[in-house]
């Protein structure tokens, strides 16, 4: 990419060697600086270098608040203090940590963390730039975050059958299909960054129509996946000059499933944006007259913050949680005693699926939920009006998927890495790692088999996209799984836009915050599964 006078470099942070990370740091220093003084009281400056120095002080205030190196960290915020003795107002981090829904003093503190998760930043840095919210929520499991971190380099930087600036915009198209801006600021970035043509941003129409022949498979994908017909894959493959390879599309694919769940747990989890993003800082002084920019890097952000409490915004006595816990943690003794004297016929289990599939589609919260602000990302997307609601408002019919018929195991890891390399070994073992992920914990309980709860709650979400395994009996879901626990799943799963702070203090009041990121990361890989099943089944049928 052409790089433009004047502009700040950053690419050297990346380095894992120590001297370069110096050296980069110091021409930033220098870079930021003498725009500073161009710009300080009583100079003229034009606008744009205005812009640039309020971008780069931001990206400072990143590193100086999340870079996994102490060096770093404390050179951006020396940077930053010459920038302040100038007379120059620099900015102050928002929000609370990296989520709405976490208090910033239960998750992991930057420079805090012990030798394994240190390990996990320094990789996460050195491959994105930065240390996302993303992963400072994901690293409460840190088996799952190397998991989840490897895939995602595979798929977005390694060698693979599209270019890298169509990676980036596909997950552009992904995210904006929930209106996820989170993750479309990160790419838009990103996309940039690599290359990508900044005209396409204005629009999809402004696309390669390569792309936008996508439009209609991301939004299949994102809200009724079992519409998707060999028809759909075969308009792709063979659209003369603008048609898709097999191998581009099942990355394509594997990119659009990621964002649309990526999109749910960033909702689910209520991500805060980055701290150099849109919504992340702010140049208006604080409240005090005492902050300093050494408040920075200790987590202060003025009087005016609002420290949300543990408990949420949902009123309940500790007695009461607790008696939630025990009872649930007696349905499941209950059960599996049932397990163990009888077994229900194939024809009660179907029955029993199908009741609960037709359930699902009813369940929605009682209140008039409102989406949590985001700019306008629909330019990114075709077909604003079609969601999953409109499905289950109309009670439209899901057919059944039978597991048995087609797999992940038996059909589409094995398709995945015929054509995409090693991919289908990267996500087989995220999948492995989400569903068999356990601390033999519940809430103050220790020595607990939770593998009956992560299977109804795996089984659930799969449920509510039609897929029935013949050897599990429905009929447990409804013992464990609670009214409030179901609409949060399915608000998550389907319309994660839609999802509140309330949903997420409702359920499971007296469990820890890193359970119900557990929950999250099953949420995330059922319904990833869930997509790709339907995709490649297609594009399998298509084939033969």
């Amino acid at each position: 990419m052409e790089e433009r006078e004047g502009e700040v470099r950053w690419d050297g942070l990346c380095s894992r060697d120590a001297a370069a990370r110096r050296a980069a740091l110091d021409t930033i220093g220098q870079a930021v600086l003498r725009r500073a003084q161009s710009i300080a009281p009583g100079t003229a400056a034009l606008p744009a270098a205005r812009d640039g120095l309020a971008e780069a002080l931001a990206r400072l205030l990143l590193l100086a608040k999340r870079c996994p190196f102490p060096d770093v960290r404390e050179k951006s915020e020396a940077i930053l203090g010459g920038v302040q003795e100038l007379g120059i107002r620099i900015p102050r981090p928002l929000g609370h940590g990296p989520s709405r829904f976490i208090p910033e003093t239960e998750t992991i503190q930057v420079g805090k963390e012990d030798a394994t998760m240190h390990t996990l930043f320094a990789e996460s840095f050195a491959t994105l730039g930065r240390l996302d919210n993303v992963t400072l929520v994901m690293v409460f499991h840190p088996q799952y975050l190397e998991s989840f971190l490897k895939t995602q380099h595979y798929l977005l930087q390694m060698d693979g059958p599209l270019p890298l600036h169509y990676r980036h915009y596909i997950g552009i198209m992904a995210a904006a299909r929930h209106q996820c801006s989170y993750l479309v600021n990160l790419h838009v970035n990103d996309f940039l960054h690599v290359g990508g043509d900044p005209k396409w941003l204005n629009g999809l129409e402004n696309a390669p129509q390569k792309l936008q022949n996508l439009g209609e498979l991301n939004k299949m994908l994102a809200h009724r996946p079992w519409l998707i017909t060999k028809e759909h894959i075969e308009q792709l493959l063979k659209t003369e000059e603008n048609s898709w390879s097999l191998a581009e599309l099942i990355h394509a694919v594997v990119l659009l499933t990621h964002y649309h769940s990526l999109a749910s747990f960033t909702f689910g989890c209520g991500i805060s944006p980055e701290i150099d993003c849109e919504g992340g800082h702010t140049f208006r002084p604080p409240s005090v007259s005492n902050y300093c920019i050494c408040d920075i890097t200790n987590g202060y952000h003025g009087v005016d913050e609002i420290h949300a409490s543990p408990a949420g915004s949902v009123p309940v006595s500790s007695t009461e949680s607790v008696c939630e816990v025990e009872a649930l943690m007696e349905k499941m003794k209950q059960l599996q005693e049932c397990r163990d004297e009888e077994e229900a016929s194939q024809e009660e289990m179907a029955t029993r699926f199908e009741r609960e599939k037709r359930e699902s589609m009813f369940v929605c919260s009682s209140e008039d939920e409102e989406s949590a602000a985001t700019r306008d990302v629909s330019r990114h997307f075709e077909d604003t009006s079609y969601g999953y609601k409109d499905f289950s408002r109309h009670g439209m019919h899901v057919p059944t998927f039978r597991v048995q018929d087609y797999s992940w195991e038996d059909h589409g890891y094995s398709l995945v890495n015929r054509l995409y390399p090693d991919v289908g070994q990267l996500l087989d073992e995220k999948f492995h790692i989400a569903y068999n992920l356990t601390y033999n914990t519940m809430a103050m309980h220790k020595d607990v088999d939770t593998s009956m709860l992560r299977r109804a709650i795996w089984n659930y979400i799969h449920c509510m996209f039609g897929i029935r395994y013949d050897d599990y009996d429905y009929g447990e879901i409804n013992q464990l799984l609670d009214r409030s626990f179901k609409v949060y799943i399915k608000t998550v799963v389907c319309t994660p836009e839609k999802t509140t702070k309330r949903m997420y203090d409702s359920f499971w009041r007296q469990f820890e915050h890193s359970e119900k990121v557990h929950v999250n990361l099953l949420l995330v890989e059922a319904r990833m599964q869930a997509e790709l099943l339907y995709a490649l089944r297609a594009i399998t049928r298509y084939m033969t």
